[in-house]
């Protein structure tokens, strides 16, 4: 039996939606109405209360609107609470119990080092401790046989250790687990029924695959964060409600694709990078509507900088990676640094680059930005909130690329006299002036920034020149040119509601759902093969039909490598009925992405399957054209300020609607309500139909 690949079902929306992602320095929110009205806001994050931001921002959207809380029909949510749980180490106190003699896996790990020869590094401490880590007679063999059953008593016991302990969560992950899973089933709901306020995890229900490290370390991150993600998602929800806002509740998953509320806070690891994975969503559905297939996504906000890359239209989906660990990575190099998690994730590099980056000097005189950041409180010196380290934010109103008055629409007030007194602490260390300092930060930041890109494309075995940039974020149009200049990138287009344009992306998303589980069958086993996809099939498409859907669309993927590797690939599997014919057809794409990705393939080798996937996705509605082609009012006349590139040039400054399809030379400003464009001397700047910001590199000219 096949499995169907759309059913459908449902209606577009005739309400209004509110979309809302939190940044480390604004909340950004979309309120989009029915007849494509579109109400960008950006209001400044509020920790660690981060959900006021939430309301806040979409009370005042709706009030721009003229819209009612009671005339919104969903909200869509991205968040970095879970995020924040690990990075701040203020998640539950978690309990891990496994089998004897598996104790220390969360300190053993894969033994790998992201810096091999930096003596200084430290591996990260466990975010359970070794105290708390609890292990049972009890054994499964590799083949599934039960060596030692689980014993009741011992159960019994462990359950008032833990409540003597003031354990708050517990993380059960048996070896063997994958191929058993009853059986940790079995010691979870127990300790479930002994502990009923204890937030409890079986690794098998949040990551049933072969890997005792990568299982043990999911589980535990997730009931690390459980309770407080539990707790963030209960609360918002009934804020919410208390404002009248009574709305379907869906959060942005790592992978791309929402979820209803109730189950992100049953498995909260898949939230973990929720926010980033909404405008790489974004960019993804604005790259289907120009026709493009190869993209790099670049989001630069007020604490971050991320870069994914879509080939063929589709974003990478990595089967783990890894959080906590400076910058966020989804591959094999560099890997050890953080916390792993096996959970799907777009393939998303992060860096701590952004606005709110500090600037500071080493002992060695040298300056570096980042990682520390001065957030949305007290935020950088030039916002007059207290703040008096130097930020990027401050270097660009010293450079003159930030409006000196206000941003964010007039909601934050700039003053630049702080901004230059702030720059000065650095200036004097590196005998500098202000506007020096000021650049030679802007061109660190890009420097950092490249190895965020190339980590998703040159790491690859794909060449960044053959993609366009879609540059977006706060900051990300202020850095997008010249990152791009770095890498031989020829064009940037910069989206309407760039500064927002995460919060766009929860409107576009599709509702997803994905299931995984190991395949131990002969590889030419055909009718096992298919049985395994026909149940996982039905899974997905039981979770899926309890929401109102436009189209469900089923795919299948398989976790393939060569016999004897130690890292995968996954491989969509063509549709159609299993037979040798489309066993053959996947295993040719497995050679060909081996070869892409490596630069080697063998059709000598053995393939073997690892895993086996099925993801399905509901359509969205909504379409991002719906967000893009809206008319754009009429602004100011065009003015100029003072701003400095090799030397100091007298710069225009616009609006987005100043451009026309004709290419306008730099050096340029297009400032927007939620976001700044900087187009260098040597690149121009021109509108497509969508109201995009189209900027081109002269090759000719070098940039300044």
């Amino acid at each position: 039996m096949t499995l169907p690949k759309t059913v459908t079902s449902g209606e577009s929306h005739h309400g209004w939606l509110i979309a809302a992602d939190i940044g480390g320095t604004f909340t950004d929110v979309i309120a989009l109405g029915p007849h494509a009205n579109v109400v960008p806001v950006k209001v400044l994050s509020t920790p660690p209360d981060f959900g006021t931001g939430v309301i806040d921002g979409a009370l005042d959207a709706l009030s721009e609107a003229g819209a009612l809380p009671g005339d919104v029909e969903g909200v869509l949510h991205a968040t970095t609470v879970a995020t924040n749980a690990i990075l701040e180490r203020q998640g539950a106190k978690t309990a891990v119990v496994t089998t004897k003699g598996f104790k220390d896996v969360l300190e053993i790990g894969r033994l790998r080092r992201p810096l091999l020869y930096d003596l200084s590094w430290k591996k990260p401490v466990p975010l359970v401790r070794r105290r708390d880590r609890h292990e049972l007679e009890q054994r499964i063999a590799s083949d599934g046989t039960v060596l030692t059953a689980v014993d009741t008593f011992e159960l019994e016991a462990l359950a008032q250790q833990l409540v003597d302990d003031g354990i708050e969560a517990v993380a059960v992950c048996l070896i063997n687990s994958h191929i058993l899973p009853e059986e940790e089933r079995l010691v979870a709901n127990k300790l479930r029924k002994l502990l009923p306020s204890v937030y409890v995890t079986a690794s098998v229900d949040i990551s049933p695959e072969q890997g005792e490290f990568e299982r043990t370390s999911t589980a535990a991150v997730n009931s690390y964060v459980g309770p407080v993600v539990h707790s963030y998602v209960t609360e918002l929800s009934r804020n919410l409600h208390d404002h009248q806002i009574d709305a379907p509740f869906s959060i942005m998953q790592s992978s791309g694709g929402l979820l209803d509320a109730q189950s992100v806070a049953e498995k909260p690891v898949q939230i973990i990078e929720s926010g980033p994975a909404a405008g790489v969503i974004a960019v993804q559905k604005l790259a289907q509507l120009l026709g493009l297939d190869n993209v790099v996504a670049f989001d630069m906000g007020g604490t971050t900088a991320k870069a994914s890359l879509i080939e063929n239209g589709r974003p990478f989906v990595a089967s783990d990676y890894e959080v906590g660990g400076g910058m966020n990575i989804t591959r094999s190099m560099g890997k050890g640094a953080g916390y792993t998690i096996r959970v799907p994730s777009i393939d998303i590099a992060e860096v701590g680059a952004g606005g709110g980056s500090v600037i500071n000097v080493d002992s060695a005189g040298a300056m570096h930005v980042g990682p520390q950041s001065a957030g949305s409180r007290p935020g950088p010196a030039c916002y007059g909130q207290g703040g008096e380290r130097p930020t990027l934010t401050d270097a660009n109103v010293v450079l003159g690329y930030l409006n000196p008055e206000s941003i964010a629409g007039g909601r934050v007030q700039i003053a630049p006299e702080l901004a230059v007194k702030a720059l000065a602490q650095v200036a004097d260390q590196v005998s500098k002036d202000a506007g020096d300092t000021a650049r030679g930060a802007y061109q660190i930041a890009v420097s950092n920034m490249t190895s965020a890109v190339k980590a998703v494309t040159s790491e690859r075995g794909r060449d960044p020149r053959d993609s366009v940039m879609v540059a977006f974020g706060g900051a990300g149009p202020l850095y997008g040119a010249a990152l791009a200049r770095e890498l031989g990138i020829e064009t940037v287009i910069v989206p309407v509601h760039t500064g927002v344009f995460s919060s766009l992306g929860l409107l576009v998303a599709d509702t997803e759902y994905q299931v995984v589980a190991p395949y131990t069958a002969s590889l030419r086993n055909i009718a096992a093969l298919a049985e395994q996809f026909e149940y996982l099939g039905s899974e997905v498409l039981d979770r899926l039909s309890k929401s109102e859907a436009t189209s469900v669309t089923v795919e299948r993927l398989l976790d393939m490598r060569y016999k004897g590797q130690r890292f995968e690939l996954r491989i969509p599997m063509p549709d159609g009925s299993i037979d040798d014919d489309l066993i053959a057809a996947t295993f040719a794409r497995f050679h060909a992405e081996h070869l892409k990705t490596y630069g080697r393939s063998s059709g000598d080798e053995l393939i073997e399957i690892v895993n086996l996937r099925v993801r399905g996705s509901i359509t969205n509605p909504v379409s991002i054209d719906q967000a893009l082609a809206i008319p754009l009012t009429e602004s100011d006349a065009p003015t100029s300020r003072v701003c400095r590139f090799e030397s100091d040039i007298d710069t225009p400054i616009i609006r987005r609607t100043h451009l026309t399809t004709e290419p306008m030379d730099g050096p340029l400003v297009v400032e927007d309500m939620d976001s700044t464009t900087l187009v260098p001397p040597g690149a121009s700047a021109r509108l497509d139909k969508f109201n995009n910001i189209v900027i081109s590199w002269n090759s000719n000219e070098e940039a300044q």
